[in-house]
C-alpha cells in the first residue's frame, strides 16, 4: 500500500473534485473483475474515484482491501465514494507530480 503525507493528500483532493466515478461497485460486488477494473483505471489515470452503489455499509472495509489488492492509497473516503491514487510506474507517463517529490 502507498503511503502520501497529508499535504499531498489535500493536493489530491483538490485535483478530485472535478472527476466523475470511474468504477462503480455494485450488485456483483468485490469480485477479481473489480480488481482488475480499478487496476486497470489507477494505470491509466493514477487518481481515480470509485462509487458504491451497493454494500455502503461495508464500504471502509471493502476500501481497504482494494488498496491492499492494488497497492493504492487513500486519498479519501466521502460518503459513497473512495478516491483512489497510485503513483504510475513509468516516469515518462505520469500525469500527476505529487509536492514534496523531487
Amino acid at each position: 500500500m502507498q503511503t502520501i503525507t497529508k499535504n499531498q493528500r489535500n493536493y489530491l483532493r483538490k485535483i478530485a473534485n472535478p472527476l466523475k466515478p470511474t468504477v462503480m461497485l455494485g450488485k456483483q460486488g468485490f469480485t477479481d473483475q473489480i480488481i482488475e477494473k480499478i487496476a486497470h483505471e489507477l494505470d491509466a489515470h493514477e487518481l481515480i474515484k470509485v462509487r458504491f452503489l451497493e454494500f455502503k455499509d461495508e464500504r471502509k472495509q471493502i476500501t481497504e482491501a482494494i488498496l491492499e489488492e492494488t497497492g493504492s492509497a487513500l486519498v479519501g473516503l466521502i460518503g459513497n465514494v473512495a478516491i483512489l491514487y497510485r503513483q504510475q510506474a513509468d516516469p515518462e507517463r505520469r500525469t500527476i507530480m505529487l509536492p514534496g517529490i523531487v
